[in-house]
């Protein structure tokens, strides 16, 4: 099922920051988005639930060491996923 993806200003800015530092990851990161849009549990993703502080949001990979923070909802009655942050494990952790 395809979702919409919402993005955060928050969301923006930290993928800005990570394709400046790290190019190469570009592709690995569009990738991870497509298939987050089309399938937020494909095997690729590694999608999981978080507990703690971030409980209430999902994870998923976007490559080696990149991490998509996000959760479900329901925008203008489609049902959504709000990207909030992107980085690497010890970043968004």
């Amino acid at each position: 099922m395809k979702r919409l993806l919402i993005r955060s200003t928050s969301f923006v800015r930290a993928a800005k920051r990570i394709v400046q530092k790290h190019p190469d990851t570009t592709e690995d990161i569009r990738y991870a988005l497509s298939l987050l849009e089309e399938d937020a549990t494909h095997p690729r993703l590694k999608t999981h639930k978080l507990k703690g502080k971030l409980e209430g949001s999902w994870a998923c990979s976007a490559g080696s060491d990149a991490r998509i923070i996000f959760w479900f909802g329901q925008f203008e009655n489609q049902e959504a996923i709000f990207l909030e942050t992107i980085g690497t494990h010890d970043e968004v952790y």
